[in-house]
């Protein structure tokens, strides 16, 4: 086991892990956040992805271990009560379907607004084009990504 300290959605913990225990199941088992969703396994399909120091990563492959000293952000941690402008916008465009990578979704469409607020549709399209939706939403993802950018910098 070991013994590792960091910051979740803002807040200060510590906890024991073994060393094979990868991210993902460290936030849905131990940490108790179901937000975070299992796809691939095999870091593909992006269902899986949070932020490490705000930079985009697939849970299901890093391990839990990686996170001693660092920031880890959850789509739980984006707002209390779903009032991060890509959350509205996500309603607003009616993205999901199935809504099963639409957290994984969101979380890379924050990493794209927070280096570049005012991102070209093919830029989305390049940096969403990781993540896989079964449902194909993608033109509806674009959609709500261009209207949370008009608002993004008053967040």
């Amino acid at each position: 086991m070991a013994q590792i300290s960091f910051t979740l959605n803002g807040r200060s913990l510590e906890s024991e892990v073994t060393e094979e225990t990868k991210l993902l199941w460290f936030i849905r088992d131990v940490l108790k956040l179901t937000g975070t969703k299992f796809g691939c396994g095999i870091g593909q399909c992006g269902a899986c992805t949070v932020h490490i120091n705000g930079k985009p990563v697939r849970a299901c492959l890093t391990p839990a271990t990686s996170i001693d000293g660092q920031s880890l952000t959850t789509i739980e941690g984006l707002s209390p009560n779903g009032s991060h402008p890509l959350q509205k916008a996500w309603i607003d465009a009616q993205v999901p379907q199935c809504g099963y990578c639409q957290s994984g979704q969101i979380m890379q469409a924050v990493s794209l607004l927070e280096e570049n607020p005012a991102p070209t549709r093919d830029k989305i399209v390049s940096h969403m084009n990781p993540i896989l939706c079964r449902c194909g939403t993608y033109s509806r993802i674009v959609k709500a990504i261009q209207k949370a950018a008009l608002d993004y910098q008053n967040h």
